[in-house]
């Protein structure tokens, strides 16, 4: 992969410059828009690999450009957003963002967070390494997971998987029938010590169902243990 490029969307540009400073000295390009429509047109134009989104912009706000991102784009995207309530949350993720951060952020917590996706994020592109023909898979129910490509399958049909999607799904996957809680599935995915984890993990268990098409079969491949958590059955 050549030199990574993420692009910071925000409409205050003390906040979007000091972010620069941060993403430039750690190696990266970064490209800068005040505005969505400038954001999607940076996008069709340049190879982007992570998106920094804020939430509240004049025009088309964060939650409808993530969704525009999301019709065509599985790039990782943190949304940005001075408005802390689970409810903002649960409606940045639900609209297709991987992770959420809250103004005011230290600007070196945002750093480790981007590099957290950007490794998800590497694994998925087909430069990483991954060797033509591997078959390193996981055949469960309907579902067929293959790790060296990252290709999804439910019954013959392939599913796009943001990276923090296909990470949750191949975690249940490779351990069949055991149950993992909101929390143990927070700490594995995110490789962090749980904080407000619980609307996190179900926003992406949903996100996964629908792409899933669970909500059309009987048996469905994710399985909820009331009270307990998730689990893909042998």
């Amino acid at each position: 992969m050549s030199q990574i490029s993420i692009l910071v969307v925000d409409d205050e540009k003390e906040i979007a410059d000091l972010v620069e400073i941060y993403l430039v000295s750690d190696g990266y390009r970064v490209f800068k828009a005040d505005n969505a429509k400038d954001g999607l047109e940076i996008l069709e134009k340049e190879e982007v690999h992570l998106v920094l989104l804020d939430i509240m912009m004049p025009g088309m706000d964060g939650l409808e450009m993530c969704k525009k991102i999301r019709e065509t784009n599985n790039i990782p995207i943190i949304m940005l957003s001075a408005r802390s309530a689970d409810l903002d949350k649960i409606l940045g993720l639900g609209t297709g963002a991987d992770d959420y951060v809250v103004k005011p952020f230290n600007p070196l917590e945002l750093t480790a967070r981007v590099k957290s996706q950007l490794r998800r994020y590497t694994q998925l592109n087909p430069n990483s390494g991954a060797r033509e023909g591997d078959k390193n898979e996981i055949s469960i129910k309907g579902l067929v997971i293959n790790k060296d490509n990252h290709k999804v399958t439910v019954y013959g049909e392939e599913i796009k998987l943001t990276p923090i999607e296909f990470d949750i799904l191949y975690l249940l996957a490779s351990n069949p029938g055991k149950v993992f809680s909101t929390d143990e599935i927070f700490e594995k995915v995110w490789n962090e010590k749980v904080y407000e984890a619980n609307n996190t993990v179900m926003v992406h268990i949903r996100r996964l169902r629908g792409k899933m098409k669970e909500d059309t079969r009987q048996n469905k491949i994710i399985t909820t243990v009331w009270g307990v958590g998730y689990k893909i059955e042998k």
